[in-house]
Formats: C-alpha cells, structure tokens, sequence
C-alpha cells in the first residue's frame, strides 16, 4: 500500500515537473528532491511491505513513507487550488491556469507552501538515512523462509479425525470415482477455493482412502506452499518414493542436480499407476517446472493439486484433460453442525444462544476453518450470554486476539502475495459493509478514478482495471454474486470474515474511515482520505480531520432520520476525487459539489434529482457520471464541457423497456473519450438527430438508445459500423411496432467485440445465424419474445466457435432447431422456453459435448412426449431441469423428466 501511494506521487510529481514548471516556481527543487527519492525506494517498499508485519521498525519506517507520500501530495493540490484554477487539456491532462490574485497575495501562498515542502524534504532526508540502514539490516534479495517464524497450520488438516470432519461426503465420492477409472496417460485434478475451505482436509480423506490407496502401486503427499522450494520439492518426493518400497534414496541425493532428479523420479514411475498430491500451490512455476517427471504414456498417473488460484488449477488440469473441481462452502445444516461441536462438546446450544449462534455462522459463510476456530474461542466462554453477544459485537477486533490469529495468518498469505498495486484495490474494498453486492463496473470505476491503475499500452485504464479485478477472483479472495447472460461477472462478494481482515488493515494505515453510527463517538485519525458512512449519524455529528479527504461515500440512506448536512462536511472537502451519495435524501446537486475542481467521479443514482445545473460545467476533471434511476430527464449544454468523461449514467432500463435521457446534439464533437453512455434518448434536437452523432463516439464500449424511431434506422447503422470497440448494445423503441426490423442489419458482423446480443420484438423473417455466426468473441445469444417468426434454424457446423449461452425463448412460430457437429464448442447452457411449434429437441444436441446445464420450460405436450424418448441425447448433460408453471398458484415447478 506505501509503495501505491508512492508511485502515485512519483508519477503525478513528475508530470507536474515537466507541465507546469511556471507554478511550481520556488518549490521546484524540493519537488525534484521527493520524487527521486521516492523512485530510489519503491523496490524497496515493495520487498519491505512483505515483512513489515513481523517486525516493528520496518512497519514504522514504512507508515512513514506513506504519511510523507500523501502529506506531499495534499500539499501540491492545495497550493495549486489557491494559485490556480484546473482546466483539462484535449488530450485529457490536467492542466492549471494561474488566477487572477494581488501580487502580495500570491508571494504569501508560495511563500507558505515552500516552507511545506521544506519541512517534507527533511523528513524525507531522515527517512532515506533510516532506508540505508535497514538495508544494511535485511536481505531482501532472499525470501525464502520469510514466513518461517509463524506456526504454519497446514498440518492440523492431515492429523483430523473423520468425526472431525463434516460436508465432506459428496466431493470425497465423486473424487474417489475419477480415481477408481485408471486408464493409461496422465491426468491432473485440480481442487480451487479460498483459503480455509478445506481442500486440504478433502485431499487427504481422498487421498487415505483404502479403495483409493489400493489402485496405485506409488503414493507421495508434497506440501507446496508460499516458499516453493524445487530442490527440496524433489528430494521429498524422492525420498517418499523410496520409503514405501523400503528402499534407501540415492546415497548423492543431496548433490544431485534438478534435472537429474526429475529424471530418476521420471524412470521410478514408469510402468506404474501413481497418485501424487501437490498441496498448497500458489505459483504457476511450481507445475511448470515438474510435469515433465511424470510419465504419460507408459503409466497412469493422477496428480491432484490444491490451489487458491483459479488459473493455476485450470492451467495444470487443461493440458490432461483433467478435472477442475471449486470447492464450495458447508451447506448451512453442515456449517451449523460443524459449529455446534466445537462451541458446544458435551451440550447441546442453549436457547438463549441460538440467536447469535446463527448470526456468527451466518457471518462465516460456510467457511469451515473461520467455524472451527470462532466455535473453539467461543467454547471458552462457557455459554456466557454477554461475553458471547460481545464478541458477536467485535468479531474485528477479536481476529486480532492470540486465539484467532490463525485466521490472519492464513489471510495474510494471500494479501501479501499480492502485487503492489492490488493491495490498494483490495484494501479498498474494506468501504463497502458487509454483505453488501459489488458491482463490478462500479468498483472499476471507482479504482481507476482513485489513481490506482497503471497505464498500459494498448489498454484503457478501465481494462487494465478489469485485470487486476480477475486478478482478485482467480486469487479467491473475492467471488461471483452474480452474472451477466454472457458468463461474466456482474456482482461480487467478499467473505465476512477477510472483510474483516481488510477492515483491520485499513485501520492500520489510518487511511481508510469507516462509520457505522448506531452509537458511540465518531473518532477520527488525523488526516483520513477516504470516508464511508454507514447508516444512520448525529444530526449534529462533528466532521472533524476531513480537509484533506479524497473520497467520501454514505453507502446507507435507508433510514428516513438520517440526514447529511451536505453544505457543511463538503464546505471543507475541496480535495475530493471521489463523492458517491447513491440513494441520498436530495432533490438538487448542493451547491458545494459544483466547486470541487479535482472531483472525477460523482455518484448521484437513485436520487429525486430532477434538474442538472448548468454548473455542471464547472467539474471539468470528472470521469464518471452516474444519474442512473434519477429523476433528471435532460442534460444541459454545459455537460458538453466535460471533456474528460468517460461514462454517462443516466435514465434506466432493462431488458424489456429502457427511459434515457435528453442530450445535447453535439455530444459526439465534444465528448469524445466517452466509453459507457446509457440510456440516451433517440429524439431529434433542434432538427438533429442523435443518432447520427453517437458514430463520433469511437471509444464507446456499452451503449443504451431509447425511443427509437423507424426512420432513425439508416442513421443509426450508419453510425454503429464505425464503433468498433462496442461490447455491449442495447436499442429500445417508443413502442413495439418501432423495433419490427423483418431484415437482420449486415452491419454487425463488423462489431468484432461483441460479446452478448440479445433480440426481442424485432419480427426477424430471414434467418439472422448467417450475421452472427462469425462474431469472434459473441458468448451469449438471446432471442426471445417475437425476435424470429422463421420456422427453422440451422446452427451451421464449425460456427459460433465463443458461444457458451444460448436462449430461444417466445419464438411461437418456430418448429425445428438443427446443430450441425462442432458448432459451439463450447456451449455450456441451453434455454428453451415456450416455443409452441418446436416438437422435439435440437437435432444434433448430443453434439454439444460441453454443455452442462439445459432448461425447458412451457413446451408442448408433443415436445414433452418426444422428451422421455430422446432422454438418451442428454445423458451427457450433468444438469437438465423441466419446469411448469401451475395455472392456479402462477408459481415455477421442477418436473420429473
């Protein structure tokens, strides 16, 4: 986090020194000091940032370099706001542009900032002084063994009891099944999850298991970890290989080389059937470097790994045509059990208890080592009514305590496994309360408006954003609450319990300021940059500390009392960046808004907004704007001075009506770096139409077009074959005769980035396949409610090579589907859903070798008939459900097939 916050300042420190050398007149050489002394130690924070929470000094040195990083930058952006007023160039950069003050005037504010940055190069000398010693100190080189001095829990997971263990019994049969089948070659079975699932725990019950033990002639067991070692790797599997055999290891085992190793492991296994377990791998490097010692042809092997990271187990599984099994939470019947043993040994739960039993567990999440560990702390307390309704209050500050300090370690590992610029991401996540949805443009958003997305060549700062959140995912540190139709991530989620984590780390750094009211006084660290508030405050709450804060959400409006005295809190704010008010209380931007100069995003979604003031033409550094679900219904001309947004919120939709916005005409001349822009309203302004200005938005990635015309048709083909980085599209008319297309629009085939289309009312007669089968990157594909009044379609054979999701929904003039072998090869879900015509299912469906999930619903008696002869064709399908709608409840119920 202190190496973020220093390259931050390094970077904006050096474009400061190159742009605006007339303002920086009298500081300059300070200024060129800090940023070279902050690019001398940002290999060095990144090393130190591993080790800082063993050791003291290191940690202090490092808060350090982080105060001075954010008190330079405070500093900067308070002398530029007092001598000069911000103004974007076209290409975006923030320039400043002297104000018209009395000479004495400005001589006192240079005057005063000189000595601020005076006082700041001291501390940074000292700071650098103390660098060179622990340098002298640590060996940063090394980092093997960085963890060693804390008690590694890993082992307690081979040594449970089966009694022990709960939830355990469908994986482990479905495990010992693909190892029964022993076919020659090599196949790797991968276990992902988030730390403190129980991967290891499942692994080894597998793994013990007599059935299991008695298909392989060789066994080994090999704990990877965090400190991947080759050499020692290969000596354990060496030695295990040996000892089963009751043979002694090589006598110059120690003097051999990897290769050699490798290939005396290599030459033992060939011929035989062999189980190995790599438990524990955080490193692709680690597969990598030791797949080649296992024999593929001339033996059969199975390889199970664990892992945190979705891609190292994909990766290791993929080239075998192996197994990829995610290892999901206890159910909340196992969770409650699991509990009930370790809080309870010899009793059942009190009654008195069982209200804050269920609301620990449901805190935990099924997470079978936060249940263990929480159970066995509160298995102390013998029972206590308050001690337990205590600790349910401060489960934070308890992970701190000696007995749960093995949650933080396991936490830990992964946080600082992390590369420098996630952790700043990931921290940040601590703002949003608990069991609150993330929506992950939202959080993409808000990242890059922060300053924490590096520049890349060839990516938008919001793609590049968007890798580092996958990062997040395949790491398991945050999961998928929900998707778009495509498969994508569309709401996220963070386990209570790492929350909590996070939650503590931010209070470290006294960076981050979470309130949620409800009692207590408000205490505030000095000079807090990012705030959120949840719920309910003092109506004559103190905001205290609050000048130099960056970022400022109310993330809770649900109580009516609540209320924000907006004028005075932004009164002191004039450094925000970031202000998200969503669901707030009020019908008009306040006024103390308007003047923020360095504001880039602005959050004002379902408020009772009604009109946007032309000053919104002051905020002239925004990026995000987001209206969604107010209640404005125009934008103003002087919207067209944002130069620099980015995305435009607005309006609201969904898949079936969507109300836009009214906009300026000339948006496409002047908001060119726009990316999202949604919803819009098709209406002519000023005899121009809209429509025909949106193909000057070449940088549009997701679009939403309301009240469209008929006659709008031309100009809108005309202007979306030239968005060629469109990923997302969405057209609605005034009403359902406006959409009748009869012809499907050639134009876009040429939308290489699309990814989902969806079709509803267009009344298509020819067949619309032919223009999306190419689409390189198309995964999803909707047609529903009138969408192709065709009878037949023909899925031709080496096409829709991306698709994963297809629906044909409402298409009652449709008789037969036909899917010609190797189209979609990667279809994993089908919908079928009342279409009337259609008799029997897709000619060819058992084709469709990946497919995982089928759904019918509301087809005819015919087709259901036909359904129990063709159930053949689905065997291969793991999940196939038939629904009904009942005529009197009008509720959805699973049929028998």
């Amino acid at each position: 986090m202190a190496e973020s916050a220093a390259s931050f300042l390094f970077n904006k420190l050096t474009l400061f020194l190159q742009q605006e050398q007339e303002l920086l007149r009298g500081i300059g050489d300070n200024a060129v000091y800090i940023r070279d002394e902050l690019g001398q130690m940002r290999a060095f924070l990144r090393a130190a940032d591993e080790k800082e929470e063993t050791d003291p000094q290191l940690k202090e040195w490092v808060n350090k370099v982080r105060e001075i990083s954010y008190d330079t930058e405070d500093v900067l952006e308070t002398y530029m706001l007092k001598l000069a007023r911000v103004h974007p160039d076209a290409d975006g950069y923030k320039r400043y542009i002297k104000k018209p003050y009395a000479v004495g005037k400005k001589l006192m504010v240079r005057h005063q900032i000189a000595s601020e940055f005076q006082k700041i190069k001291l501390r940074m000398e000292n700071v650098s002084k103390t660098q060179m010693t622990l340098k002298g100190i640590y060996d940063f080189k090394d980092q093997q063994g960085s963890s060693s001095k804390t008690y590694d829990t890993r082992g307690d997971a081979l040594l449970l009891e089966e009694e022990e263990v709960v939830g355990i019994e469908e994986p482990k049969k479905q495990f010992v099944g693909w190892l029964k089948h022993t076919d020659d070659g090599l196949m790797v079975i991968s276990v992902v999850g988030m730390g403190g699932l129980g991967k290891t725990t499942l692994v080894k019950k597998v793994y013990d298991d007599a059935s299991v033990k008695a298909n392989f002639d060789s066994h080994v067991w090999v704990t990877v970890s965090e400190n991947f070692n080759l050499e020692g790797l290969l000596r354990d599997m060496i030695n295990q290989l040996a000892r089963e055999v009751k043979q002694q290891p090589p006598q110059n085992l120690e003097a051999m080389k990897d290769h050699e190793m490798k290939e005396h492991v290599y030459k033992f296994l060939k011929d035989k059937t062999y189980m190995v377990v790599l438990d524990d791998v955080w490193k692709i490097d680690v597969w990598e470097s030791i797949r080649y010692s296992f024999p593929r042809k001339s033996a059969c092997g199975r390889i199970i790994i664990t892992t945190r990271s979705y891609n190292i187990g994909n990766a290791a599984c993929s080239e075998t045509c192996g197994k990829l099994y995610n290892l999901d939470p206890l159910t909340v019947e196992n969770s409650k059990q699991l509990f009930y043993r370790k809080a309870f040994p010899r009793n059942s739960c009190p009654p008195y208890l069982k209200e804050i039993t269920e609301s620990i567990l449901k805190r935990c999440q099924g997470l079978p080592l936060a249940i263990v560990v929480i159970g066995g702390l509160l298995a102390t307390k013998k029972n206590n009514f308050e001690d337990w309704k205590i600790f349910e209050r401060t489960i934070g500050v308890e992970l701190q305590g000696d007995y749960l300090k093995r949650m933080n370690r396991l936490w830990s590992l992964s946080y600082y496994d992390l590369p420098y610029y996630l952790k700043a991401c990931f921290l940040y996540l601590s703002i949003f309360p608990e069991d609150y949805l993330l929506a992950k443009w939202e959080v993409i958003r808000l990242w890059v408006a922060e300053g924490f997305v590096e520049g890349k060549e060839g990516m938008t700062q919001e793609e590049v954003a968007e890798t580092y959140l996958n990062d997040l995912l395949n790491r398991s540190l945050i999961q998928v609450a929900d998707t778009y139709d495509d498969g994508s991530p569309y709401l996220l989620r963070i386990h209570d319990i790492l929350r909590e984590y996070i939650v503590s780390k931010s209070r470290e750094q006294k960076v981050f300021k979470v309130t949620s009211g409800g009692g207590g006084e408000m205490v505030y660290p000095d000079k807090i940059r990012v705030m959120a508030i949840h719920g309910r405050i003092k109506e004559r709450e103190e905001f205290s500390n609050v000048k130099y804060l960056r970022s400022l959400f109310w993330l809770d409006f649900a109580d009516s009392k609540s209320r924000l005295d907006f004028h005075k809190v932004l009164g002191h704010c004039k450094l925000l960046r970031v202000l998200n008010l969503r669901k707030a209380p009020i019908e008009s931007i306040p006024n103390e808004v308007l003047k923020l100069d360095h504001l880039k995003y602005l959050g004002l979604s379902s408020t009772n907004i009604k009109v946007i003031p032309k000053s919104i033409g002051n905020l002239q550094n925004l990026e995000t704007l987001d209206l969604y679900q107010s209640e404005a219904t125009e934008l103003p001309i002087e919207i067209l001075k944002l130069r620099r947004l980015r995305h435009l919120l607005m309006g609201s939709g969904s898949y079936y009506v969507g109300q836009g916005l009214k906009a300026p005409y000339e948006i496409g001349s002047y908001l060119t770096s726009l990316q999202t822009l949604y919803w819009i309203d098709a209406d002519e302004t000023d005899g121009i139409k809209i429509v025909g200005e949106v193909g000057k938005l070449t940088q549009l990635r997701r679009l939403g077009i309301t009240k469209l015309r008929r006659e709008d048709g031309r100009d809108l083909c005309s202007s979306l074959v030239k968005l060629t980085n469109l990923r997302w599209l969405y057209i609605s008319g005034i009403n359902e005769a406006e959409v009748h297309l009869e012809k499907f629009p050639g134009w876009l085939c040429w939308l290489h980035g699309l990814t989902a289309v969806q079709l509803w009312w267009s009344r298509l007669i020819e067949d619309p396949l032919q223009h999306l089968e190419d689409l390189p990157k198309l995964v999803c594909l909707q047609m529903g409610m009138f969408a192709y009044e065709g009878e037949e379609l023909i899925f031709k054979g080496g096409k829709f090579k991306k698709l994963e999701r297809l629906s044909l929904l409402k298409l009652r003039g449709l008789k037969s589907v036909r899917v010609e072998k190797d189209c979609m090869p990667h279809l994993k879900r089908l919908d079928l859903e009342e279409c009337e015509e259609m008799e029997e299912l897709p000619e060819g469906i058992e084709h469709l070798s990946n497919l995982e999930h089928v759904s019918i619903a509301i087809m005819s008696e015919k087709f259901k008939r036909r359904l129990s002869e063709q159930e053949w064709k689905l065997a291969h399908v793991p999940r196939v459900e038939v629904w009904e709608k009942d005529v009197v409840s009008n509720e959805w119920k699973l049929q028998q097939l």
